[in-house]
């Protein structure tokens, strides 16, 4: 193979010769048996048991019927309390339970969950954490010790990982899951590792409780094999934010999210069901009164200062809030050429007018490059983008969830809902549109044909989509071209 020619060398028989492939592919088999055999567990004790009462796989009953959480004591939430608070003392009161905790953009979803299990593990609990991903279980491990210093508490961290890493401070590697179960079953410890691990057999009731981080991209089936592992599940996550990244082939029903499970028809978990963590440390009041109306039911609202937040030019970009910048073309899919020139205009002017910042707590300071995230939905318009502005943060929004900047860009990118390389569906995601406008501090910048806003709608589901973005361009400002 050769990657500087771009060309592989194939292999053939005698008999294969004449047999010319059009493409390759690397392929890897997932071995899902685990997780199916964890589930077949499950679904024998119900066909014995019954699906409610007491009993093993009470968590994941629970789960099934969108039960709401079951305290020992006390109610999710008392009058005047904050909701750090409640979140913490819930946690602890769990009995045998599901309790969903989201987070909307900037409202400390990882920051709450961590100090959430440093409060059970000063009640001597043992504490598990999964997700899709290595790196999503280490940030929220990460966040833990945080917590842990800031309440000068110990507490010991072991990730079950794929490839050795040395140790660190109070957080142990290991490759092996005979290590890993036997320091959980120790005690007192706080353990990460992906789905595989939690449903094997032998980890059947191996913690307290386990935390699903990012458990909108997680599938109510695969949470479901988790559960097994524990006696009280957390679900930290927003359904309203990226949705799973990869889609598994499951029955009607369990290919949905955990979360968009409990949630059903509702945006926003009710407070009879979950925890909603109802204020930002991100948005200017501006763009969060666009993504609270949205995606949240009015129920978002910005922490007092962050009206403080605001960009100083003598350019074209000043002030707070929604922005749209129209370029007229024609014909364009997944690439613009039009759209990434108008942004590399307005960087520069960014760039070169002096531009600063000023923080919700008042403080000024310059805008660079790195403060400016530039989104586009398709990987061919990031390469355009990246051409032009070299250096620059660019990138789809799946690279950019959890990640904030005083100033954002999206470029749309389509001429028009007609041009829509992946169909209306996927341009005008409610979720992407969600998560691209609250990447900003200050002020989010729409860049797109007109034509974008003028969808011809088929169903009441389109007019769902479009209806977001048309409200956007009702709450924004006109750049000048």
């Amino acid at each position: 193979m050769s990657l500087d020619d771009r060309t592989i060398d194939i292999k053939k028989r005698t008999d294969t010769a004449g047999l010319h492939p059009e493409a390759v592919f690397a392929h890897s088999f997932v071995d899902t048996q685990v997780l199916a055999d964890a589930l077949m567990r499950i679904g024998e004790y119900v066909a014995g048991n019954g699906i409610e009462g007491e009993g093993a796989h009470r968590a994941a009953r629970d789960l099934l019927i969108a039960a709401a959480p079951r305290l020992r004591a006390g109610r999710l939430q008392i009058a005047g309390e904050s909701a750090l608070g409640a979140a913490t003392r819930t946690a602890v009161e769990l009995d045998r339970s599901v309790f969903p905790v989201q987070g909307p953009p900037g409202a400390g979803k990882t920051f709450a969950g961590a100090r959430m299990i440093v409060a059970l593990a000063k009640q001597g609990k043992t504490v598990g954490i999964t997700a899709n991903s290595h790196n999503v279980i280490r940030n929220l491990l990460d966040e833990v010790g945080a917590a842990a210093r800031e309440q000068a508490y110990e507490v010991a961290c072991i990730q079950k990982i794929s490839d050795k890493k040395d140790d660190r401070p109070n957080l142990r590697f290991t490759t092996d899951n005979r290590v890993f179960i036997e320091a959980l079953r120790s005690g007192g410890c706080v353990g990460g590792a992906t789905g595989w691990l939690w449903a094997r057999p032998d980890a059947t009731e191996t913690v307290d409780v386990l935390f699903v981080d990012e458990a909108a991209q997680m599938s109510l089936a695969n949470v479901l094999a988790v559960s097994q592992a524990a006696g009280s599940v957390v679900l930290l996550g927003d359904p309203r934010q990226l949705e799973q990244p990869i889609q598994g082939s499951h029955p009607d029903g369990v290919g949905v999210s955990s979360l968009d499970h409990i949630l059903g028809p509702h945006a926003t978990v009710p407070a009879d069901r979950g925890l909603f963590l109802a204020e930002t440390w991100r948005l200017h009041p501006s763009i969060c009164a666009f993504n609270s109306e949205m995606f949240y039911e009015s129920r978002l609202h910005p922490r007092p200062g962050l009206e403080n937040q605001a960009i100083r030019s003598t350019g074209r970009l000043h002030g707070a809030g929604l922005r749209y910048l129209p370029v007229n073309h024609e014909g364009n899919q997944s690439s613009s050429p039009e759209e990434a020139e108008s942004i590399r205009v307005l960087v520069d002017d960014i760039l070169s007018t002096g531009t600063t910042w000023i923080d919700r707590g008042g403080v000024e300071q310059p805008v660079s490059l790195e403060d400016i995230l530039i989104i586009a939905p398709y990987n061919a318009q990031v390469s355009e983008i990246q051409n032009l502005i070299r250096g620059a943060k660019v990138g789809t929004v799946d690279k950019f969830q959890g990640q904030e900047a005083p100033i954002v860009i999206y470029s749309m990118t389509t001429s028009s809902h007609g041009d829509a390389p992946r169909g209306m569906e996927f341009l005008y995601s409610a979720n992407r549109l969600n998560v691209a406008t609250s990447r900003a501090r200050c002020i989010c910048v729409i860049v797109a044909s007109p034509r974008v806003f003028e969808v011809e709608c088929r169903t009441p589901r389109q007019m769902g989509l479009a209806n977001a973005f048309c409200r956007y361009l009702e709450m924004a400002s006109k750049l000048p071209e």
